[in-house]
């Protein structure tokens, strides 16, 4: 029996979890080995930082400093930038993996997409995200509050390409778990979860001075761009898919 393009037989979780690994690892790889070229990454984050007040959307320094005022706050939102990103992006994946099958391989291809033209960006557009741009009055509250385990803080800022900021993953990815919850969860608290996630993020980045509110748009723009390539690959979009994977034996 052929297979129709739209059928999606249920995923090998070995296969998946090789999948995943490898997919993370060569995102990692090809992040940190993207020139960080110090110079031009400031000279990006002041144009970005200048058209941000062009355009009224200067609400970083405010919120860095407003927050940071509140130490409990802000050392939690430090810990949330370092850890949530991976976990519950994780958790999203293993969630579809068990209970949406049928959906699992196209939202995975989604932001597998994502995340390539992300790499992509990394490399053409190095931006110095607002805590390291010299005589910008932001505060890194990483390193004021000395966050442990995060890639801007301590050794690990040598494994890590610090100018990596243009678009946001943490907003992209943040974007796609929302989406997916709230299109396939079925209790009404999860989908508020879902769309809680994605705006708890966005202030957790711009309050830690880690990102711009245009680094956001450009992960959210990208995330846009993932879908359609997801499209473009499965000819169906994802939300279409059966919840549950088709047998085609």
């Amino acid at each position: 029996m052929l297979t129709r393009p739209w059928t999606t037989p249920r995923p090998i979780l070995i296969v998946e979890l090789a999948i995943v690994a490898a997919a993370y690892l060569l995102y990692s790889l090809i992040r940190n080995a993207a020139p960080e070229r110090e110079a031009l990454a400031i000279y990006n984050g002041l144009q970005v930082w200048q058209l941000e007040q062009t355009l009224m959307l200067d609400i970083v320094p405010w919120l860095n400093h407003t927050i940071n005022d509140i130490t409990w706050l802000i050392v939690g939102m430090n810990y949330f930038y370092a850890i949530m990103h991976f976990v519950v992006t994780a958790g999203v994946l293993i969630w579809l993996y068990w209970h949406h099958p049928g959906r699992y391989r196209a939202a995975r291809t989604t932001l597998a997409c994502t995340t390539g033209l992300a790499l992509l960006g990394y490399y053409l557009y190095p931006l110095a995200p607002p805590r390291l741009l010299p005589g910008a009055d932001f505060i890194d509250t990483v390193r004021v509050h000395e966050t442990w385990g995060s890639l801007a803080s301590g050794d690990l800022k040598a494994v890590s390409n610090q100018f990596a900021a243009m678009p946001s993953m943490h907003a992209g990815w943040s974007l796609w778990c929302g989406i997916m919850l709230i299109l396939f969860a079925h209790a009404r608290w999860v989908k508020t979860l879902g769309a809680i996630y994605p705006l708890a993020t966005l202030i957790v980045i711009t309050a830690t001075a880690n990102h711009f509110v245009l680094d956001a748009i450009g992960g959210w723009l990208t995330l846009a761009a993932g879908f359609a390539l997801q499209w473009a690959i499965y000819r169906r979009p994802a939300h279409t898919f059966p919840q549950h994977a088709i047998s085609t034996t």
